[in-house]
């Protein structure tokens, strides 16, 4: 049976909530192993059983062979000894086994529900989450989850029969020395309450404090060349130590919890055979018990507090993995905001025709980011946005990219409201050219390819030839198969912009979104781009959005956004001559270039 799906194993998780939600989903993830679950169950059920056999058989060595000097009867408890023994060991194989794999394949397919939600959520989700928060949940948090599915679960199962078949043990062999036995089980049974109402609350903390420490460290790692150029490396330090000591101090408080119950727990072990040793062996001197019963009794006696430990030990494990369950569980039941209808239907070739229909935007509660925008761009022409930080740019480049629905009125490409049509096929013809130029750890040609995977190699040559990067790849060391680095650390910021545009074309979209694409990069690599940007855009509909006006000269058409609204529309030479809003901006920006 195949893995559930990440939408089934929501929709499971919704259906419950609480401690119910977190057990449901961990029942489902192991549902499609089912058979081997029960095969792990039947090995596990003879390896205790098998566990338990010595005691009994003791019993009977003693009293039935020893004591009467038969050696028929001692032969026979000695070969049933040696099959214990063998039953024991392939059992004991076979539960291992089942367990790691279960467990292991449980995990992977948790791993990849985890990675294919994330990359369903919708941009705004990365807004608000820190990145290094959600690889805690991939990471640490699975690891968590690993040690309670793989530890736990075979814990649970064993422990809870071992104790059960000592307790049936000790009912046989003697029911006074049992009941003896029980009297100790409130006290344990009180412990084990008030260590569960401590540590409950410790374990979740420990999560928390773990996941500040990996979201810290993705932060300050990511922005070094920030923390270095400030010189704030002591600041981080002592920020960094600060989140370690929290966390140290989190773990110290389940180490303390540990420390006091679990030696209490050893002594009352003691206390007890103490106990049974003293009547037991009072009893078999008086004859009224033999010394076979009392010898089994003792040594069946670790077989009840040692699962009674190991249960209690387990609940350390399924708290913290309850804790990390809660964690990973509670990020599967986050929604996208983004959805497709369940209707949306795939789009066919664009033609590029793109409008928008009375759109007003607002983050949230907000502020008005766009209000209405009456607006249509003919396929293959090249609109331009100018304005002020804030005028609402990004935000009417987010729109037509459907990472946001507008708040009020509609977005349309040849006509198609985009909630109507799925976001892969309206995705895949588009062409985006974030400010930065973001590049993916690799190759030069593995980047150039990540729109098209199945490009040749003189599509992606081509490409890069059109905006003017082949200059500097061919320069390289080893040319298109350069290492970029993380983040394309390896480029410069004018490189890997140049490489980001080379992607972008590469891809062959109808629609193009220029986001302040040249905005990071020097004078000469933005002549570089402003002669490839005529054939990046030809053919195709393209929104660009610059700071520096000198690449939007030869749009066909302007607009000059304010505090979310179009207050200018025209072509260059137009607008300058009307001396409006955007001349302005252009005279200050020539000012700026000229300085």
């Amino acid at each position: 049976m195949s893995a559930l799906s990440s939408l089934e194993l929501r929709r499971r998780l919704r259906a419950t909530g609480g401690r119910g939600r977190k057990l449901r989903g961990l029942t489902a993830l192991l549902a499609p192993y089912r058979w081997r679950v029960a095969a792990m169950f039947v090995s596990l059920v003879l390896a205790t059983a098998s566990a338990l056999a010595p005691a009994p058989l003791a019993k009977l060595a003693i009293d039935q062979g020893i004591r009467r000097h038969d050696v028929a009867a001692l032969d026979l408890v000695v070969a049933l000894f040696l099959a214990s023994a063998v039953v024991y060991g392939v059992a004991t194989y076979a539960q291992t086994y089942l367990v790691g794999w279960v467990g292991q394949r449980a995990l992977q397919d948790l791993r990849l529900k985890l990675f294919a939600h994330l990359q369903s959520l919708s941009i705004g989700f990365y807004s608000r989450n820190r990145a290094g928060v959600l690889i805690s949940r991939m990471t640490n948090d699975v690891e968590a989850l690993d040690q309670l599915v793989e530890d736990g679960l075979a814990t649970l199962i064993q422990s809870s029969l071992t104790l059960f078949g000592v307790v049936a043990i000790l009912l046989v062999m003697d029911l006074r020395l049992a009941l003896l036995t029980f009297l100790s089980l409130p006290v344990l049974a009180i412990g084990a309450l008030l260590f569960r109402i401590a540590s409950a609350d410790a374990y979740r903390i420990t999560r928390e404090r773990i996941a500040a420490i990996t979201g810290y460290l993705q932060e300050t790692l990511s922005g070094i060349r920030v923390v270095r150029a400030f010189g704030q490396e002591r600041r981080h330090l002592a920020r960094f130590a600060a989140l370690n000591d929290a966390n140290r101090a989190a773990n110290m408080t389940t180490v303390k919890l540990n420390a006091a119950y679990f030696p209490a727990v050893e002594l009352l072990s003691a206390l007890v055979t103490v106990e049974i040793l003293v009547i037991g062996g009072i009893e078999a001197i008086d004859g009224h018990t033999s010394t076979g019963v009392v010898f089994a009794f003792i040594a069946a006696l670790n077989n009840f507090f040692n699962p009674i430990q190991q249960l209690s030990q387990l609940y350390t494990t399924y708290q913290s993995g309850m804790a990390a369950l809660d964690k990973i569980f509670g990020l599967m039941a986050q929604e996208p905001d983004i959805v497709d209808a369940p209707d949306a239907f795939e789009l066919g070739r664009l033609r590029g025709e793109i409008e928008l229909d009375g759109v007003s935007f607002r983050y949230g509660d907000g502020a008005w980011a766009l209000r209405r925008i009456d607006l249509r761009i003919q396929p293959g022409e090249t609109v331009a946005l100018v304005g002020e930080t804030g005028a609402g740019k990004s935000t009417f480049a987010k729109l037509v990219s459907r990472f946001y629905d507008p708040t009020e009125g509609s977005v349309r490409v040849d006509g198609h409201d985009l909630r109507a049509v799925t976001q892969r096929s309206l995705r895949s013809q588009m062409g985006i050219v974030p400010q930065e130029g973001f590049l993916f750890s690799g190759t030069i040609r593995e980047n150039l390819a990540f729109g098209d995977p199945d490009a040749t190699e003189e599509q992606l040559r081509a490409a890069a030839r059109a905006v003017g990067a082949d200059g500097f790849i061919e320069q390289l060391p080893n040319g298109y198969d350069t290492e970029v680095g993380e983040r394309g650390v390896q480029l410069s910021a004018g490189q890997r912009q140049l490489v980001a545009f080379a992607r972008a074309l590469a891809a062959d979209p109808r629609i193009l979104v220029l986001d302040e694409a040249t905005s990071n990069v020097d004078i000469h690599t933005e002549g570089l781009i402003e002669q490839g940007l005529e054939r990046l855009v030809a053919g195709r509909t393209a929104i660009v959005i610059a700071h520096r006006l000198s690449t939007i000269r030869n749009a066909d058409r302007i607009l000059v956004l304010e505090h979310g609204e179009v207050v200018e529309a025209g072509e260059h030479e137009e607008l300058l001559a009307a001396e409006g809003r955007y001349w302005q901006l252009y005279r200050d920006w020539a000012e700026q270039a000229a300085a």
